[in-house]
């Protein structure tokens, strides 16, 4: 099938009314195509289950458009939509065991036995579940009933998969061994999928694209390269990628062929002109403030330098972290090798020019990302 697979349009979801009403989701829009992993990502109340239970039809749209294959479905029951959905709070049939309710859409399909209980199988084996398939859902622990929730989703032949948090009650190394093992089945035979997760490592290991939401309201919906690389806006910039991006507001000088940027505490981090694109120095020019972010791996300590002075070291078994206080705030800088730093000592730091990002200090919206105009 050519086209996407699901398309949302201007939704928005409103939870009572008047001055009293909560607007969930606020003018949303987006395509997911046949065969696509797309993961809505966000903190708690940002609108992502909202948005996947209007597409499962568990919840009403208020206004706006969901179509699946082209085929308007905001205003079908549930069961006519043929979607299955993994909850959050699992949902399975208390009087079923594990595996009568893995195979329950399967046998309301009246498919053979015989493939019923291959099928089953397989499922179980992959989410490790073999040992649980003849026990009640009251016997097993809450992360095993989440792993057969998950199966009796996957399980299923429909046109869209959708997980709700699908992996968070698992301990972190057996979560690890599903994602890999989830997109492989997911990808091999085809199906669409939308998960929703706060969990950024898993939005990055399972899906094509992402879609960041805050406050009802779609933020940036890119793969996760773009997303880190190019926010488009000072949420995504500072709410991707851990630790987060360090971000100080800074004053334009330009001086003939030079450029400064003037942070706080007399810090001032000085270019070459012809460091930028034209385009995204002119639009530095216009702006006169800005907001600078930069990656906390992107820093460089050395000999000479921003002076910055060290607040915290701590060493995670794979990277350092080093927390200093700079510019009037907190810097962080990520170094790969173990590094002898005590607190008060000072340290020297420089960010090219292709490291920052540059947002409107009035509205937060990208402006550049190092020699590259924001799109």
């Amino acid at each position: 099938m050519t086209g996407p697979r699901l398309t949302i349009s201007n939704v928005d979801k409103i939870y009572g009314s008047g001055d009293a009403g909560v607007h969930a989701v606020e003018d949303l829009s987006m395509q997911v195509d046949a065969g696509e992993i797309v993961a809505l990502l966000g903190s708690s109340g940002c609108g992502k289950t909202s948005t996947l239970r209007m597409v499962a039809g568990f919840e009403e749209v208020t206004a706006g458009a969901i179509a699946i294959n082209g085929k308007p479905v905001h205003q079908l029951a549930p069961v006519r939509r043929n979607v299955a959905m993994a909850f959050e709070g699992y949902s399975l049939y208390p009087p079923l065991t594990v595996r009568d309710n893995i195979a329950f859409a399967l046998k309301s399909a009246r498919l053979p036995k015989t493939e019923i209980n291959t099928r089953v199988a397989h499922i179980a084996q992959l989410l490790d579940i073999e040992n649980i398939l003849d026990r009640y859902p009251a016997s097993i622990s809450g992360g095993q009933q989440q792993r057969a929730s998950l199966g009796r989703a996957l399980i299923r032949d429909a046109d869209l998969h959708l997980l709700d948090e699908p992996m968070g009650q698992l301990e972190p190394q057996l979560r690890a061994v599903l994602r890999g093992r989830i997109k492989h089945f997911i990808k091999e035979r085809g199906l669409t999928a939308i998960l929703v997760t706060h969990d950024q490592t898993e939005a990055n290991a399972l899906a094509d694209r992402i879609a960041v939401m805050e406050a009802g309201l779609l933020q940036q919906f890119d793969t996760a390269a773009q997303l880190k690389n190019s926010p488009a806006n000072l949420f995504t910039g500072t709410f991707i990628g851990e630790p987060p991006m360090n971000v100080f507001r800074a004053q334009v000088q330009l001086d003939g062929p030079k450029l400064a940027l003037q942070l706080g505490d007399g810090v001032s981090l000085d270019y070459q002109c012809s460091d930028f694109n034209p385009q995204v120095l002119d639009r530095i020019q216009q702006s006169g403030e800005l907001l600078l972010g930069v990656r906390p791996y992107a820093i460089k300590r050395g000999e000479t330098g921003s002076a910055a002075t060290v607040v915290a070291n701590q060493w995670l078994g794979d990277q350092t972290h080093i927390s200093t206080s700079f510019a009037g705030g907190t810097m962080v800088l990520v170094e790969h090798d173990r590094v002898r730093l005590n607190k008060g000592d000072q340290l020297f730091v420089t960010i090219a020019a292709d490291d920052l990002h540059l947002f409107d200090a009035q509205t937060s919206v990208a402006i550049a990302h190092g020699r590259e105009v924001a799109q």
